[in-house]
C-alpha cells in the first residue's frame, strides 16, 4: 500500500521560506519510476498544481511560484521536497503531495493517483 507522508510545514512571515518534505514508502515499482508533484488547497478554492518532477527529472511550476519554490528528489531516499522561499501570504494553504507510476504527469490533479494527508502552510503579512 502506497503511503506518502508530508512535513516540514508552519507558520511563517512574508518573506520567509520553508522546505516541504515528502516520504514515499509501499511503492509496488521502483521510486524514480514515478512522477511526483506537489499541491496546494486554499480553503474555498479548487486544488492547484504547484510543482511536479517526473521520472526523467523534467520540471514544471505553477506561474505564480516560478522562481521562488524549487522541487526536488531524492530517489535512493524514496522522497519529495519543495524548497519555498520568498512566500507570500497568499502561498497559505494545505499542501499535497502526488504520485503517479510511469508517467508524464504534470500539474493536473486528476493525473495522479495516489496521496499523502498535507501539512499546512501558513504565510503572514
Amino acid at each position: 500500500q502506497v503511503q506518502l507522508v508530508e512535513s516540514g510545514g508552519g507558520s511563517v512571515q512574508a518573506g520567509g521560506s520553508l522546505r516541504l518534505v515528502c516520504a514515499a514508502s509501499g511503492l509496488t515499482y521502483t521510486y524514480s519510476w514515478y512522477s511526483m508533484g506537489w499541491f496546494r488547497q486554499a480553503p474555498g478554492k479548487e486544488r492547484e498544481g504547484v510543482a511536479a518532477i517526473n521520472r526523467v527529472g523534467r520540471l514544471r511550476y505553477v506561474d505564480s511560484v516560478k522562481g521562488r519554490f524549487t522541487i526536488s528528489r531524492d530517489n535512493p531516499k524514496n522522497t519529495l521536497y519543495l524548497q519555498m522561499n520568498s512566500l507570500k501570504p497568499e502561498d497559505t494553504a494545505m499542501y499535497y503531495c502526488a504520485a503517479k507510476y510511469y508517467s508524464d504527469a504534470g500539474l493536473a490533479s486528476s493525473e495522479y493517483n495516489y496521496w499523502g494527508q498535507g501539512t499546512q502552510v501558513t504565510v503572514s503579512s
